[in-house]
C-alpha cells in the first residue's frame, strides 16, 4: 500500500461518514466499609501473609511464557516476587539453589491467553532438600489450607481467573467476615475497545478454599479509541480510570495507549534493526516513537480537562522476536488496527463538536496515518523474507483481527463521545471497515 493511496482511500471513505448519538451506560456503586487492598509487589499479588498447611522455606509467585508461533515454542520462568529464604534448611543449599533455578512448568494453576501467547502461573517452593512447583488450582488449594489469611482470599480468587487491582478498591479488595470466610472484589475483561467490558465481581471464598460468586456488574464499557496506536506485546492491563465524566475516560484511556505506543515504536526499531532491515523503516520507527510523545500529551491534557488522570502503561521486558513474529504483530496491531485507527482519527477531526478535540485529532490523525503507512511498509518488506505458510500464518492472522474490530464497533460508544469527540456510530464504524476491507484486507 503506498502512502499516496492510502491518504487517498482515507479522503474517499470519509466523505461518506456520518455521525449519530447512542447512549451508554454509566458506571456502578459498591459498598467498600471494611475492605483493604491485597498486598502486591510490582504490580502481582504478593506471597507474603500466606499461612500455608506446612509452611515452607521460601515461596516465589513465578509465570512461564508459551508462544504458538514458529521458532520459540516457550520461554521463563519469570520471578515475580518472593518470601522467605531459599533452601534455608536443605542439606546441600548448592544443588537445592540449582533446582530451583531451573525449575519450570507447562502448568499452572492459572492459564492467560493473548493472540499468539499464552502465559501460565505457579508458586516455586523449598522446604529442606524439596523444590516443588505448585502449578494446578488443586495443587493451590492444598498448599494453603484452609484459606484464613485476606491474601490467601485474594491469591486464590486470582488462580481461578480474576483480577484484583493493588490500588483501587473498586477493582481489587478483600473483606473478612464473621463465619471465618472472606468477601473479594475483582473484575474480569478490559476495556480496549468498543465490545469489551470491564465486569467487576464479588466474590465469597469459605474457609475450605471454595469461590462463588455473589454478583457481578459491568462497571467500564470498551474504549474504541483504543484502535488508535501500535499496542506493545506485554502490555499490562490498566487498572481502569476512576468513574468520572465519560469524555475523561476517554481520553485518559486513549493517552494511557498512546504512551504505550512509545514502547512499541522503541522496540520494533531495535527488531528491524536485528532482522537487518532498511534504516529508513528503522528511522521511520524512531520517529513514530516520538509522534507518539506529542500523541500522549494532547490526549493527557484532554484527559485533565475532562477530569480524569490516565494511568501509566506497564509492559513486561520481553525478549526481541523473530521475524515471523515481528511481521505477526504488525499484520494485526499495524494493518489492521493502526490502520483502521488513523481513519477513525480522520473522522474524528471532521465531526467532532469540540474545537480542542478537533484539533488535537487532526495533529493525532496524520502522524497516525503515516504511522500505518510505515506498518504496510515493513508488511511489504517482511513478506519477501518469510516462507510461504509464515505469509499464510499472516493473512489469517489479519482475517481474524478485521473480524475481532468489526464484533468490536458493533457497539454503541456514548452519546458525548459521538457528538463532542466525533466518534463514529456503529453504522458508520461497519461501513469504514467495510472501505477498507474492500480496499486494504481484501
Amino acid at each position: 500500500m503506498e502512502p499516496f493511496r492510502l491518504r487517498h482511500l482515507f479522503a474517499r471513505t470519509l466523505r461518506a461518514s456520518l455521525a449519530s448519538p447512542l447512549v451508554l451506560a454509566g458506571c456502578g456503586i459498591v459498598d467498600l466499609e471494611g475492605y483493604t487492598a491485597p498486598s502486591c509487589e510490582d504490580g502481582y499479588l504478593a506471597v507474603t501473609g500466606l499461612n500455608p498447611a506446612a509452611p515452607p522455606d521460601f515461596v516465589q509467585l513465578r509465570n512461564v511464557y508459551t508462544y504458538f508461533s514458529p521458532g520459540e515454542p516457550h520461554r521463563g520462568p519469570n520471578m515475580l516476587n518472593s518470601s522467605g529464604t531459599a533452601c534455608a534448611t536443605a542439606s546441600q543449599p548448592s544443588a537445592c539453589q540449582s533446582a530451583l533455578d531451573a525449575l519450570t512448568t507447562e502448568n499452572g494453576f492459572l492459564r492467560s491467553c493473548s493472540n499468539d501467547v499464552c502465559t501460565n502461573y505457579f508458586l516455586a517452593t523449598t522446604r529442606g532438600d524439596d523444590v516443588a512447583a505448585i502449578d494446578t488450582l488443586d495443587g493451590l488449594r492444598s498448599f494453603l489450607g484452609t484459606i484464613d489469611t485476606a491474601q490467601e482470599a485474594a491469591l486464590l480468587s486470582f488462580a481461578q481467573g480474576y483480577n484484583l487491582s493493588c490500588n483501587n478498591l473498586e477493582r481489587g479488595a478483600v473483606r473478612a467476615d464473621a463465619n471465618g470466610g472472606f468477601h473479594v472484589i475483582t473484575t474480569k475483561g478490559h476495556s480496549c475497545g468498543a465490545g469489551n467490558n470491564v465486569t467487576r465481581h464479588i466474590l465469597s471464598v469459605s474457609p475450605s478454599g471454595e469461590v462463588n460468586e455473589e454478583s457481578s456488574q459491568i462497571i467500564e464499557r470498551g474504549n474504541p479509541g483504543c484502535a488508535i496506536g501500535r499496542r506493545p506485546h506485554g502490555l499490562r492491563a490498566a487498572d481502569g480510570v476512576a468513574c468520572t465524566e465519560t469524555l475523561g475516560r476517554h481520553f485518559a484511556a486513549a493517552a494511557h495507549l498512546e504512551a504505550a505506543s512509545i514502547q512499541a515504536f522503541l522496540r520494533l526499531r531495535e527488531e528491524l534493526a536485528l532482522h537487518g532491515a532498511d534504516e529508513s523503516l528503522q528511522d521511520a520507527a524512531l520517529a513514530s516513537a516520538l509522534e507518539e510523545v506529542m500523541h500522549t500529551q494532547l490526549s493527557t491534557r484532554l484527559a485533565h480537562r475532562f477530569g480524569a488522570t490516565p494511568p501509566r502503561p506497564e509492559v513486561e521486558a520481553l525478549p526481541l522476536r523473530s521475524l515471523f513474529e515481528v511481521a505477526l504483530d504488525n499484520a494485526v496491531e499495524g494493518c489492521t488496527r493502526e490502520t483502521y485507527g488513523a481513519l477513525v482519527a480522520h473522522h474524528q477531526a471532521l465531526h467532532a463538536r469540540d474545537e480542542q478535540v478537533r484539533g488535537a485529532m487532526a495533529r493525532i490523525a496524520e502522524d497516525e496515518t503515516r504511522h500505518a503507512e510505515l506498518s504496510w511498509a515493513i508488511d511489504r518488506w517482511a513478506h519477501a523474507r518469510l516462507s510461504e505458510s509464515e505469509r499464510t500464518a499472516l493473512r489469517e492472522a489479519r482475517r481474524a483481527a478485521v473480524a475481532a474490530l468489526r464484533a468490536e464497533v458493533a457497539t454503541p460508544p456514548d452519546a458525548d463521545l459521538v457528538t463532542e469527540a466525533g466518534m463514529p456510530t456503529p453504522e458508520v464504524a461497519a461501513s469504514l471497515l467495510a472501505s477498507l476491507e474492500q480496499s486494504l484486507w481484501a
